[in-house]
């Protein structure tokens, strides 16, 4: 048997049991986050700002009274297919979205406006 440096050291790729476990673990994380994004989707959408009144007015004339959240709960959907799947960047930008949501949400509600 010929010894190469794949033979000496296994990739990650071999160890079912790990690859379940971080697989597993991605879609925690992102469903956490999912959590997070609707409690602060929520809350917006419940505002009387006046950018978020707008907001909803154009989401209505398109998708519905609830076209806001069924673009978010899509949004979910396919983070968590992509998590399952065992791709890291998909809970890297779903991070990232839950920040971006979570700094807009900030400035929404700090009275900065």
């Amino acid at each position: 048997m010929k010894t190469t440096l794949a033979n000496l050291s296994p990739a990650a790729n071999d160890n079912p049991v790990r690859n379940t476990y971080i697989r597993n673990m991605y879609v925690f994380i992102i469903f956490i986050c999912g959590i997070g994004n609707f409690a602060m989707h929520k809350a917006m959408m419940e505002s009387d700002h006046p950018m978020i009144t707008e907001a909803r007015g154009s989401f209505s004339k398109l998708l519905g009274p609830y076209g806001s959240y069924i673009l978010e709960f899509f949004m979910l959907t396919a983070a968590l297919i992509f998590a399952n799947l065992g791709m890291l960047s998909a809970v890297i930008f779903y991070g990232i979205y839950t920040l971006a949501n979570g700094a807009g949400a900030y400035v929404l509600f700090s009275n900065k406006h």
